[in-house]
C-alpha cells in the first residue's frame, strides 16, 4: 500500500520522525454508558461513540481536535495508534510515553470539550504488542496499562499484517480481550480488521470463530472496507456487500439473530482516495453507509481519517493531509455525525 494516502496500514513506521455478553442494546453504546476500569465517575458526554473517526494526531498536519468537535458535532475520536516499544510495552508509535505528552494533552482538551477517545492499538506497520507479548494475560497487561493511563471505555484493536494472519496471536489478542473484559466491566471492544467484498477472509473468519468460542462478547467486528485488490460497482455498494458478509459471518460464529448480529457489527471506512487507483470513496458512497447504518443499527461507523477530511491544495495528491476529491472541510465527517446508533 501506499505510504503517502494509509498510515492506517503504513504510516506507524514513521513514528521516528515525528462484551461477558453485554445486553443487545437497542443503540450503539452511548458515551455514558460506563465508568473508567478503577470506579473513576463517567463524566456526561454528548454524542455516542459508535461515531469517532480516526485522527492520527503524529501524522499529516492534523487538525486540532477541539476544532474538528466545534465545525462537525463530532464528541468521539479513535485516536490511533498504540504500538510495541520494542517489547510487551504500550507506546504511542511505540515511542511517545503514554502520560505527560502531547497526547494524554490532546485527550484531556477533547474531554474538557465535552468528548471522549476510543484508544486504537495495532495499525498495519510497526511492533505490534500482539507479537511482542508473549502470552494472553502479558498482552491483556499491555492493554490494561492503556486503559488505566485514560480511564478508558473503549478500546479498539486494530489487527492487521503479520499479527492478523498469525493463528497463534490471532488467539493471543482473543484471550487477552476477554481478560480485558472481565476485569474492566461495561468497557467497550472493537476489533477492526481488513475485508474482501464478499466479507472477512479466511483469517478474519477464524479471528471471529475464536472469539465465539473463548466467550469474547465483543461490542463491534468492525471491517475496513477499501483496498479490496478489485471491485465491481460503487465504494458504496462493495462496503455494503462487505457487511453483509461480515453479519454472517458473526450470526454463524456467535449464533446470533440477524438484529443482533448487525448491532455487533462495524464499518471503518477510508475518505476519497485509497491506496488502490480503482478505488474512490464519495461523500455519495458514505451516504449508502450511512443509509445501511441508520437501518441496522451497526454497532460502528467510522472512517480513516480525519487528517485527510478537506480537499487537496492545487496540484496536490490525496495523502495525509487530503482526501484526493473536491470537498468543503468536514464533508466526510459530517455524514458520519449524523450517525445516532
Amino acid at each position: 500500500m501506499n505510504a503517502a494516502v494509509s498510515p492506517r496500514r503504513l504510516a506507524p513506521a514513521l513514528a521516528a520522525l515525528g462484551c461477558l455478553l453485554l445486553p443487545l442494546l437497542a443503540t450503539a453504546p452511548r458515551a455514558d454508558a460506563a465508568a473508567g476500569p478503577a470506579g473513576a465517575a463517567a463524566p456526561a458526554v454528548a454524542g455516542t461513540m459508535a461515531v469517532a473517526p480516526y485522527e492520527y494526531l503524529g501524522w499529516g498536519s492534523p487538525q486540532k481536535p477541539t476544532d474538528v468537535m466545534a465545525a462537525t458535532g463530532v464528541k468521539w475520536f479513535t485516536l490511533a495508534f498504540i504500538l510495541s516499544d520494542g517489547g510487551c510495552n504500550p507506546k504511542w508509535d511505540g515511542s511517545r510515553a503514554l502520560t505527560g505528552g502531547s497526547d494524554e494533552s490532546a485527550i484531556k482538551s477533547i474531554r474538557g470539550a465535552g468528548g471522549d477517545v476510543v484508544v486504537s492499538v495495532g495499525g498495519w506497520s510497526g511492533n505490534k504488542l500482539g507479537e511482542k507479548c508473549s502470552s494472553a494475560s502479558a498482552l491483556a497487561g499491555a492493554y490494561q496499562k492503556v486503559i488505566d493511563a485514560y480511564h478508558l471505555k473503549a478500546l479498539d484493536i486494530d489487527i492487521e499484517d503479520t499479527e492478523f494472519s498469525n493463528a497463534t496471536v490471532r488467539q493471543r489478542v482473543v484471550s487477552a480481550l476477554k481478560t480485558v473484559k472481565t476485569n474492566n466491566p461495561g468497557i467497550v471492544t472493537y476489533v477492526t480488521m481488513g475485508t474482501t467484498t464478499n466479507g472477512p477472509d479466511s483469517n478474519g473468519k477464524d479471528l471471529i470463530s475464536k472469539g465465539a468460542a473463548a466467550g469474547l462478547a465483543n461490542d463491534g467486528w468492525t471491517i475496513m472496507p477499501f483496498d479490496f485488490q478489485g471491485h465491481s460497482g460503487s465504494m458504496g455498494s462493495a462496503t455494503v456487500s462487505a457487511l453483509e458478509g461480515l453479519k454472517a459471518a458473526v450470526k454463524g460464529a456467535y449464533g446470533y439473530s440477524d438484529d443482533a448480529a448487525y448491532r455487533h457489527i462495524g464499518v471503518s471506512s477510508m475518505n476519497g482516495k485509497t491506496d488502490e487507483s480503482d478505488e474512490t470513496v464519495t461523500t455519495g458512497d458514505f451516504q449508502t453507509i450511512l443509509g445501511y447504518a441508520k437501518q441496522h443499527h451497526v454497532a460502528r461507523f467510522t472512517f480513516w481519517a480525519v487528517n485527510r477530511d478537506r480537499q487537496c491544495g492545487s496540484g496536490g495528491d490525496a495523502g495525509s493531509s487530503c482526501s484526493g476529491v473536491a470537498q468543503s472541510p468536514y464533508a466526510f465527517t459530517k455524514i458520519v455525525a449524523q450517525y445516532a446508533g
